[in-house]
């Protein structure tokens, strides 16, 4: 049996399942910030690290991923919304398992100090948000536009961690010194 819907109702449709993706895609990735520890400079053993001349400063990361991941989330309701497109499971799949590396990521660089595996995750996670964005944009070609600004940021994301790697062998191994209250005469 056909179904016929209005546009008012398809976007209204749409319009409840960004309501809950997108939230939900935010409080994730808060909560991936959240398990490494916040990240970023606050963390002696961060700061103690080589950085690459072009790491942006740490206020820019949470700004960044908090757009990106509205877009992520506009991006994931536009699938989910696209009922009965030939390869929207695929996508949805790819999509889930990019997204858990994504939240793997932060945790295991800031606050395990793996910074070789995460450079592994890091291009899975590329790998894998390529292909995801590929068939975001089989399905549904605003779908795949609104993850292009994420990809990017993975990009440099494993650009930096890439560097970070290259500039620090020990980095692993890295325990930045306490500041001490001794007074030297």
């Amino acid at each position: 049996m056909g179904e016929i819907a209005s546009s008012s109702q398809l976007r209204m449709s749409f319009l409840r399942w960004a309501l809950l993706t997108v939230p939900l895609i935010l409080l994730l990735g808060l909560g991936s910030w959240l398990l490494s520890g916040g990240g970023g400079y606050g963390d002696p053993w961060f700061r103690a690290l080589v950085k690459p001349p072009l790491t942006p400063e740490s206020s820019t990361f949470a700004v960044v991923w908090a757009i990106l991941y509205v877009l992520v989330g506009f991006a994931l309701a536009i699938i989910i919304d696209a009922r009965r497109a030939e390869g929207r499971g695929l996508a949805l799949g790819l999509f889930a398992v990019q997204f858990v590396l994504g939240l793997i990521w932060a945790p295991l660089f800031f606050a395990g100090h793996k910074v070789s595996a995460a450079l592994i995750v890091a291009l899975l996670l590329l790998v894998l948000a390529t292909v995801t964005l590929i068939r975001f944009a089989m399905i549904r070609r605003r779908a795949g536009l609104l993850m292009l600004p994420y990809l990017a940021w993975l990009f440099v994301i494993f650009l930096l961690n890439y560097e970070v790697n290259r500039l620090n062998p020990d980095a692993e191994a890295l325990v930045p010194q306490a500041p001490s209250t001794q007074i030297d005469l």
